[in-house]
């Protein structure tokens, strides 16, 4: 029955090749839009994923650049962004150089006002939501027929709340203060990190304490010189997409006691000795 039945290694390998043909040309399938501005789950993925992150309520930008290969005489005719919905990606809009308005196809009643075309190549997402989280998709059509596929991966996350630093009463020597302190952030989430960072220690400083896990207080120990400039100290709160702030004097802190000095954060003072 020919070299298949004469030889079963040659025709192993026969029948892998043929297998390997089929991959090849499953891999170079070109992506179809249909009526409807919905894409076939085979999209080729011609470079590597953008990873961007955003905080709920601000704003985030999607920017395709041109790539470096590409002769000078090519010149990009259209842009087309979709979203991933299920396996599918869904066309949003078209955009066109030298013109001012994109042409919708979907998602015009939900993007409408919040998405803004700043140029030809970028798109920005305002007002962002939790559910604006996924993926995203960009089809740059060229002269010559050419195209070329650009992927986003967009995460949106909660804002992260305004830390208070809490100073316990300190002890007061001639030459030394030693004093606990406590970050606060109400609202804490299991994605919320917490760091300090401080300006003007002495090397002499004895720092000790280990953050606890949230929604617990940060503790920091303290022991400072006092014959040294006084040192501030700030409690960092943050997530991937979000970062705030509160700061400390501790020369306020060691001076005054119970006098009631402030938090300085990244947007409000809050009374915050104890």
């Amino acid at each position: 029955m020919g070299a298949h039945s004469e030889d079963p290694q040659l025709c192993w390998a026969s029948r892998l090749l043929g297998f390997s043909s089929l991959v090849l040309t499953l891999g170079t399938f070109s992506t179809v839009v249909n009526g409807s501005g919905t894409l076939g789950s085979q999209v080729e993925d011609f470079g590597n994923i953008v990873s961007l992150k955003g905080t709920q309520g601000g704003s985030v930008p999607f920017h395709v650049t041109r790539r470096p290969e590409l002769a000078p005489e090519v010149k990009l005719e259209k842009i087309s962004w979709a979203i991933k919905s299920g396996r599918n990606y869904t066309i949003m809009l078209h955009v066109s150089p030298g013109e001012d308005v994109p042409k919708w196809v979907n998602f015009e009643d939900k993007f409408e006002k919040r998405v803004h075309v700043l140029n030809t190549t970028t798109l920005r997402i305002d007002n962002l939501t939790l559910e604006d989280s996924g993926q995203y998709w960009a089809r740059v059509s060229l002269t010559g027929g050419r195209e070329t596929n650009r992927y986003f991966h967009l995460t949106v996350y909660e804002p992260v709340p305004h830390p208070q630093i809490l100073a316990k009463t300190p002890s007061v020597t001639p030459d030394w203060c030693s004093v606990t302190l406590e970050c606060h952030a109400p609202g804490t989430r299991e994605d919320v990190n917490v760091s300090w960072e401080s300006k003007g220690f002495p090397r002499e400083l004895e720092q000790r304490g280990v953050p606890g896990p949230a929604p617990n207080p940060w503790t920091v120990a303290l022991k400072l010189p006092l014959s040294q400039p006084s040192p501030s100290i700030t409690c960092v709160v943050s997530n991937p997409g979000d970062r705030k702030t509160a700061t400390r004097d501790l020369g306020e802190v060691c001076a005054h006691g119970f006098g009631g000095t402030t938090s300085r954060t990244g947007d409000t003072a809050h009374d915050s000795l104890q």
